[in-house]
């Protein structure tokens, strides 16, 4: 239960450097999906789920700003990059970039896994995109499957464990399903969004998973990264 896909789980206990990271990157987000279209959630598909990605993890002004932001047509333009890597001990990366400078982000991304024994290569193969839903339910996972399969949702994997569901649907069909969740009485998500997910995991130990946190760690802390997905077990 639970993929850990990205670098901010929900068991973290945030530092204050990782809680600006992470309110920096909501900031980007939130903003840029502002910018490209109405700065309306109601109107604003893109927006809507960026607001919803970010709700748990950062105080309600954080969005506000970004939102007012475009409203007040700010220039400040951010380019999106991806970056697949090979980490420590043959693990699987790719790191998405949201930044205003695409050459330091090439530069701050690669010498971060070097670091800590990597390299950039390609590994893009190892993932898919899905929809990614994690919440409470106090129900039946087939009754859960059963409401997404007749709402024509495209489902790739439920599970059910101690009162939290997770559920994995094809992208496309994410706020088909996201509507269907509503229907059925789910509005409080603790995971809503559409990611990556390795098709196999591995498991590292002792010094191989101390230094795969610590690369971890160290992307999380890279003002130009804005995710991360691995294949590693935490």
């Amino acid at each position: 239960m639970g993929r850990h896909f990205e670098v901010r789980a929900a068991a973290m206990a945030a530092t204050a450097k990782q809680k600006s990271a992470i309110y920096m990157r909501a900031s980007k987000e939130i903003y840029m999906a502002a910018k490209k279209g109405v700065p309306d959630p109601n109107s604003n598909l893109a927006l809507r789920s960026a607001i919803d990605k970010y709700r748990k993890s950062c105080p309600r002004d954080v969005i506000d700003r970004a939102i007012k932001k475009a409203q007040g047509g700010d220039a400040t333009s951010y380019i999106e990059g991806t970056y697949e890597a090979f980490g420590p001990a043959g693990t699987l990366l790719i790191i998405d970039t949201l930044t205003d400078n695409s050459n330091r982000a090439l530069v701050s991304v690669r010498t971060i896994i070097t670091r800590k024994g990597g390299h950039l290569g390609s590994v893009g193969y190892n993932f898919e995109n899905a929809g990614l839903f994690d919440f409470k339910y106090d129900g039946s996972e087939e009754s859960l499957e059963e409401a997404l399969v007749l709402g024509d949702v495209d489902v790739k994997e439920i599970s059910l464990e101690d009162g939290v569901a997770e559920v994995v649907v094809n992208p496309s069909d994410f706020e088909k399903a996201k509507g269907i969740l509503n229907e059925i009485g789910v509005s409080d998500f603790e995971v809503s969004q559409i990611t990556k997910i390795a098709n196999e995991t591995v498991t590292l130990e002792g010094e191989e998973l101390t230094k795969f946190k610590e690369l971890l760690a160290l992307l999380d802390e890279c003002e130009d990264v804005q995710a991360v997905y691995h294949n590693v077990d935490l």
